[in-house]
């Protein structure tokens, strides 16, 4: 799906122009063009990214296919960036799916493209739809916005991971299985793909706050370096949930090794109380003794209940001198 809008001071809003119509309206001076790509065929794009925008081949062969990294390449007269949106889905393995987003950025256009259906621009869009003021700062404002949007989508992801930290937690205490285990896992990949994703965004950001662009206006940049400081802010809390992940799988071993030191405990103090007894029954047992001897005694009634009182005696005995030893 292609769709557009056009925001001129004259005509006002229009959308949904004709592809025919971008180059001439490309080279009016007073108002500016919004396109955005949605899940559409790359062979169907790159012909309207090349001859009626104009770009390079190299920044639209990188459009087209979705596997960058965030970054920023100026190619003088426009912008190329590459940002990543997030959404949080505990079904999909790694928790956290990433949704690339390619933006072109020129002095009267603003170009996104995206394989997905991204919540952020579905927002800012109705916004300029219902608000011109989002047109009357210029492309670099919206592209200000939409940057703010994607960051703010951020935060929600960020708490929900927290939380599911924070459950792993209390599970690891009540009742720890491997399963729980490889839930840890997942949440630490899952951090680990956020803090790969928020590092590159932030230098993104830094550098359309800091560095001097042609086709960004000096008054845009103070926003920009206000979406600068939400990321590294974001990027903090992604390190201290990093921490936790790794505190909750530090907390899981140890509470499984001090279960089985626990088990180790109770069947050594069990094999300590049968000792005496096999000892006992195996002195007993062997046949040392000739079998004409008279040793009518040792099978009588007085050397059973003797035997049987050592038997019970004995484990009683174990467990008071275990006790004393405070291994218990």
């Amino acid at each position: 799906m292609i769709r557009s809008l056009y925001y001129s001071p004259d005509t006002g809003i229009q959308t949904d122009l004709k592809v025919a119509e971008f180059a001439h309206i490309l080279k009016g001076e007073k108002g500016f063009l919004w396109v955005d790509f949605e899940a559409t065929a790359p062979d169907s794009d790159e012909p309207i990214l090349h001859e009626n925008f104009g770009f390079h081949p190299l920044a639209i062969d990188d459009a087209l296919q979705e596997s960058h990294v965030p970054k920023l390449d100026d190619w003088y007269h426009y912008l190329y960036i590459v940002l990543h949106a997030v959404v949080f889905d505990p079904e999909t393995e790694n928790f956290v799916d990433t949704l690339e987003l390619d933006i072109f950025l020129g002095e009267n256009y603003i170009v996104t493209h995206h394989d997905q259906n991204i919540s952020a621009i579905e927002r800012v869009w109705n916004s300029c739809l219902k608000d011109d003021r989002f047109w009357k700062n210029g492309p670099d404002y919206l592209l200000y916005r939409i940057t703010d949007e994607i960051v703010a989508s951020y935060i929600p992801v960020v708490e929900a991971l927290d939380e599911e930290i924070d459950q792993a937690e209390e599970q690891v205490f009540i009742k720890p299985t491997e399963q729980m285990l490889g839930h840890i896992f997942q949440l630490k990949r899952a951090v680990l793909h956020l803090r790969r994703v928020i590092g590159p965004q932030r230098e993104v950001l830094n550098k359309l706050a800091r560095d001097d662009y042609e086709v960004i206006d000096a008054p845009v940049k103070v926003y920009f370096r206000d979406v600068y400081d939400h990321l590294v802010r974001l990027y903090d809390m992604v390190e201290s949930i990093r921490d936790l992940v790794s505190g909750t799988l530090d907390t899981y071993l140890s509470v499984i090794n001090n279960r089985m030191n626990d088990i180790m405990k109770t069947l050594t103090i069990i094999t300590t109380f049968f000792m005496p007894l096999s000892f006992i029954t195996g002195f007993f047992g062997m046949n040392f003794f000739q079998p004409v001897a008279p040793l009518h005694h040792w099978t009588g009634v007085l050397a059973f209940v003797i035997t049987m009182v050592i038997f019970i005696l004995s484990p009683i005995g174990m467990i008071f001198w275990i006790r004393k030893k405070g291994w218990v």
